[in-house]
């Protein structure tokens, strides 16, 4: 339960980091899709062969980099403040 809890507060991280970073996040689009895809492989693996902190470790990162994605797409998020 508590490991649930840990991966929905990785939803609020990701709009904290988009947030800060709002100047990146068209830049980093492709490398969002390296890091979602990647933390969910490493994080299903290290899940199956029992490194449970590692895959929640990775599944955290992949839904901050996937919360940055779908905020990228936003265009009143991007845009630049005057």
């Amino acid at each position: 339960m508590i490991e649930l809890l840990l991966l929905i507060l990785a939803i609020p991280a990701g709009f904290l980091i988009a947030y800060l970073a709002r100047d990146e996040l068209i830049a980093g689009r492709k490398w969002f899709r390296i890091i979602i895809i990647l933390g969910l492989i490493a994080g299903t693996w290290f899940y199956i062969t029992g490194e449970r902190v590692v895959s929640l470790s990775s599944w955290f990162m992949g839904i901050i980099a996937l919360v940055s994605l779908i905020k990228s797409n936003d265009k009143r998020w991007t845009k630049k403040k005057v």
